[in-house]
């Protein structure tokens, strides 16, 4: 069955596959909502994600020839009019300009998303969700929803500093967490809190320097944590403005890195209420 819906190409500039040419120059985040997912695991998520018709849509697939037979069962869960190419290793090398040893790639699709009112209006009586403020390395990114996938959070909020969690290499670090952790990116990060805080949100944000040690934060029905970029950390602004958070360690090191800390908080603040 899975040979029928597979499409051979012998070249790479064939137009069909246009959309996967020298992927790392040539990035589809922020170019009509498209993004390009990598890996078995991610397109497995896709996959499901576009059978839901939720949020995303796979709109092409291509893989590496001799990886088709193992993914029968991932394939035949796109729809008919979703193309799936497959090409030898020299052809798809030549095809995303550089050698692509998972063999595994699709283009997909966002819809639209829902204003920061609306998105947040959505949430649940209780819930726990991450923020992100000003993180501009795209592997913090993934690993933060990695991280609040793992640990049950709700939602990840990204101010408009951060870098799009669709980019290429924070979907696969998050192992497809992107494609299943409802987020919204957008605006500042004291208007995100602003408006979790008027929505009942305990917001606690982690610094070094943070007031309470993370393990004695108390528990409420509806919980935000906050972290910053490494090195700058959170700004005074945030800091003052909401309530403060710390890990405690061992002397020598001035912090963690973005994606250790968040999810050694998240941890903390899954147990605290009860979600692990």
């Amino acid at each position: 069955m899975t040979g029928s819906r597979l499409t051979a190409i012998d070249n790479p500039d064939d137009p069909r596959i246009a959309e996967f040419r020298n992927i790392r120059e040539r990035d589809l985040v922020g170019r009509e909502n498209r993004f390009v997912a990598e890996g078995t695991v991610v397109l497995r998520l896709l996959a499901e994600a576009h059978a839901a018709k939720g949020r995303f849509l796979a709109e092409k697939v291509l893989l590496l020839k001799n990886r088709a037979a193992g993914l029968e069962s991932i394939i035949a869960r796109f729809p008919n009019d979703v193309p799936i190419y497959v090409a030898e290793a020299p052809v798809i090398d030549a095809i995303v300009g550089f050698h692509l040893h998972r063999g595994v790639l699709a283009i997909g699709r966002r819809a639209p998303p829902p204003s920061l009112g609306d998105f947040l209006d959505a949430l649940p009586e209780q819930a726990l969700v991450a923020v992100g403020a000003g993180i501009s390395n795209h592997d913090n990114v993934g690993s933060m929803f990695r991280n609040a996938g793992a640990f049950g959070a709700d939602a990840v909020l990204l101010d408009e500093t951060c870098c799009d969690p669709l980019y290429r290499k924070s979907l696969r670090v998050s192992v497809g967490s992107v494609l299943t952790t409802p987020y919204c990116r957008e605006g500042s990060a004291i208007d995100l809190l602003t408006a979790l805080a008027a929505r009942g949100f305990a917001v606690w944000s982690l610094s070094p320097r943070g007031e309470t040690d993370i393990r004695q934060i108390p528990p409420s029905a509806r919980m935000a944590l906050v972290v910053g970029t490494e090195g700058e950390g959170l700004a005074p602004s945030i800091l003052s403005a909401f309530k403060s958070a710390r890990i405690p360690q061992a002397p020598g090191l001035d912090s963690l890195n973005a994606a250790t800390a968040t999810g050694i908080a998240l941890f903390e603040m899954a147990a605290a209420t009860g979600r692990i």
